[in-house]
């Protein structure tokens, strides 16, 4: 049996100008499931929203069949839509949220997203966009009526297509491939992508642990005024560890064959 090591790093802020902290993160490193999710509506409103989802991507039980813990991951966040969705009729206010999650399994991984919060793959020196933007921006784009080098400057860039509770029902979209060793996994709100180029946040990936790499992209963030919250979220996918079954005095048990490799 094959186990994929993961190593974790996050970091949240508010930003320069903000007072509120928007941005919610989820963090399960036993279940390998990380998330990030960035409120709309203003103050208390996105941030209530966004920490709801966070709540029930937290709080789901992730099944051990790959499959079968994709659908619970989407199932949670349509519940998450449902009770943000009922609040805010109630409160007759509107609120919102982005999400883009990650799960990995084995040598699987899933990436599941509603809005315009990014995930991002490093492979072989490459940083390879994951999913696209649910944004008024991107669908004028696929229509060819944008030329994608002026969307980060459109005054409609942050109007989103698709969020988490602004109607009774919303999809999900995902992306499932293979996870390879030496993999770097980012998730993070627009607060990144606003201020850093692909290339710059790829940059950063290839050159540092993912730790520091979190915490560069901060600080390089935070350089260029931080208009808006930001959250960042990089998994860095490591050689698997190689187990196998022994059975001493009739008592099952898990040896490492890496490094003891005389047993047999």
């Amino acid at each position: 049996m094959q186990q994929l090591k993961l190593a974790g790093a996050v970091v949240t802020h508010c930003g320069n100008v903000r007072q509120v902290n928007e941005d919610a993160v989820c963090e399960r490193p036993l279940a390998n499931i990380w998330a990030v999710a960035d409120g709309m509506g203003g103050h208390s409103r996105g941030e209530w929203a966004s920490a709801k989802i966070s709540e029930f991507l937290s709080d789901v039980a992730v099944p051990d069949d790959f499959d079968q813990a994709c659908h619970a991951l989407a199932d949670s966040i349509h519940e998450a839509n449902r009770v943000i969705f009922t609040e805010s009729r109630e409160r007759g206010e509107q609120m919102g949220s982005t999400v883009v999650a990650l799960h990995i399994s084995d040598d699987r991984f899933a990436i599941l997203w509603i809005g315009d919060s990014r995930a991002y793959l490093l492979r072989d020196g490459q940083l390879i966009r994951l999913t696209t933007d649910h944004s008024l921006v991107q669908e004028m784009i696929e229509r060819g009526a944008l030329d994608p080098a002026e969307a980060a400057r459109h005054e409609m860039r942050n109007m989103l297509s698709r969020a988490v509770g602004v109607m009774d029902d919303v999809q999900v979209d995902i992306v499932v491939d293979q996870a390879l060793p030496e993999d770097v996994f980012l998730l993070c709100s627009d607060g990144l992508t606003g201020q850093l180029s692909d290339e710059e946040i790829a940059a950063v990936l290839a050159s540092q642990d993912t730790r520091k790499a979190v915490e560069t992209l901060l600080e390089q963030v935070l350089e260029r005024g931080a208009p808006d919250n930001v959250s960042i979220v990089a998994v860095d996918v490591g050689e698997p560890t190689q187990l196998m079954i022994t059975e001493v005095d009739g008592v099952l048990g898990e040896a490492d064959a890496a490094q003891d490799p005389g047993a047999a």
